[in-house]
């Protein structure tokens, strides 16, 4: 099953992601760096995606270099545990949410990286 977030581009959540993030006094830099930690993009291949408006499911297939300490991200985001969830693409979009939700509730860079 082909769940309709794949085919949404980066930049249409990407705005959700520092709206949430700025509630909290975070920032666009922290966002973009855990975007980064999680897919290897550079800034400038991240914000050449935002501008292209690149969907989630081509954004994860040209993502340089996956962090292989991803696996490391646990918990619930949307009701559902990541740890069980099947579907490779559906995980990596919940491990952005998760990082992006760590940054939100002002966990420190270094624990959000699983530095």
């Amino acid at each position: 099953m082909t769940h309709r977030v794949f085919k949404m581009s980066v930049a249409s959540v990407y705005v959700h992601y520092l709206a949430k993030a700025a509630k909290k006094g975070r920032g666009k830099d922290e966002v973009d760096e855990v975007i980064r930690w999680l897919t290897g993009f550079s800034q400038g291949e991240l914000e050449h995606h935002l501008t292209a408006k690149t969907s989630f499911e081509d954004f994860f297939a040209a993502a340089p270099r996956l962090n292989p300490n991803r696996s490391q991200i646990k918990g619930v985001i949307c009701g559902v545990r990541i740890e069980e969830i099947e579907d490779p693409l559906m995980r990596e979009l919940r491990y952005l949410d998760k990082l992006v939700e760590e940054v939100r509730q002002g966990r420190p860079m270094e624990k959000i990286l699983r530095g």
